[in-house]
């Protein structure tokens, strides 16, 4: 007997969560750059980082 699994309606959550740790990685070494590259990149890692988690609540339990 074999287990017929749909993993498609678990790679948004996957890819979603893969992205997030990705944001928070850079948003790690931004102390590491000068003050006006610094400046430039946390609002918008910020930003990105409502977006997607936003996406991820309104995923489908």
């Amino acid at each position: 007997m074999g287990m017929n699994i749909d993993f498609e309606k678990f790679f948004p959550h996957h890819d979603l969560l893969i992205e997030i740790g990705r944001i928070e990685m850079a948003m790690e070494t931004l102390q590491e750059r000068a003050e006006n590259e610094r400046a430039m990149l946390q609002p918008r890692l910020e930003s990105r980082m409502v977006r997607l988690r936003t996406a991820l609540k309104s995923l489908p339990v």
